[in-house]
């Protein structure tokens, strides 16, 4: 029974340390549940619990030495962790909200072009969704891997540490008004996404109401649906690169509104 006294002797060295874990590990397994790729609903739970695990022992060692007030009971503890939980779920949400603002532009251009009825189930977002939406969403998923969106969000994580040390609590008010700036810029992001396509459809259907006019024996309804869904395709293609941009500059602007929110 040496090696228990041993633990007991040590208690003042490793307690301390074990509770700043516990509470990043609180902190990065919200961020990895909620945020889009690194918590991806396809990925198994295990996959998950393991990079939430191993992301959290790489961190922990850089706050050692915060000074968490050690809690004394059950509640506390529980107080600390559920304050953790709020810091890494904003974050993964704020992310989230960004891939929702492109679902967004795939909704309106499915419903303008004519292509909602094709609707596929998205394992992202567990819902069905218009298959030009699906498509945008697994482009700007691309984009999110290619730029490095998933090491700007560990990042922000790092920035969140300096910001709220572990057991510091967290500011509700501050995470509210920065989740509401947040859906404000992500229905203004997918308006300005789908603002290219959008155009070319308006100035299509301005032409087929014109041959119309002119040509009334013709079948407009026949004969729009499948001019819609080309113009839509060929002015995807050619604005995806542009979507792409726009998120890119979107998702810098939401990892900086919310790790401000909270340095403010």
């Amino acid at each position: 029974m040496q090696w228990l006294h041993q633990i007991e002797a040590w208690r003042p060295l490793w307690e301390p340390r074990l509770v700043v874990f516990l509470l990043i590990l609180s902190r990065v397994g919200a961020l990895i549940m909620t945020a889009p790729v690194l918590g991806a609903r396809e990925a198994p739970m295990r996959v998950r619990a393991f990079l939430a695990v191993a992301l959290s022992a790489v961190v922990a060692p850089l706050v050692w030495d915060s000074q968490v007030e050690r809690p004394v009971h059950l509640a506390q503890m529980l107080a600390l962790i559920a304050g953790e939980l709020v810091i890494g779920a904003t974050l993964g949400l704020g992310v989230m909200i960004v891939f929702s603002g492109i679902q967004v532009a795939g909704q309106l251009l499915g419903q303008v072009s004519g292509m909602a009825l094709g609707e596929v189930f998205n394992p992202g977002l567990n819902e069905e969704v218009h298959s030009i939406s699906q498509l945008l969403f697994y482009a700007t998923m691309a984009a999110f891997v290619l730029v490095g969106g998933h090491r700007q969000v560990v990042a922000a994580l790092l920035d969140t540490l300096v910001a709220m040390p572990p057991g510091s609590g967290v500011a509700i008010e501050g995470s509210l008004e920065s989740m509401t700036t947040l859906l404000s810029q992500s229905f203004l992001l997918g308006i300005r996404a789908a603002a290219p396509a959008l155009t070319a459809l308006l100035l299509s259907t301005i032409v087929l109401g014109l041959i119309a006019r002119t040509l009334p024996q013709l079948n407009a309804l026949a004969l729009g649906i499948p001019l819609n869904t080309i113009v839509a395709l060929a002015a995807l293609a050619f604005s995806v690169g542009t979507v792409v941009m726009v998120f890119e500059d979107q998702l810098d602007a939401v990892l900086e509104t919310i790790t401000d929110s909270w340095r403010g």
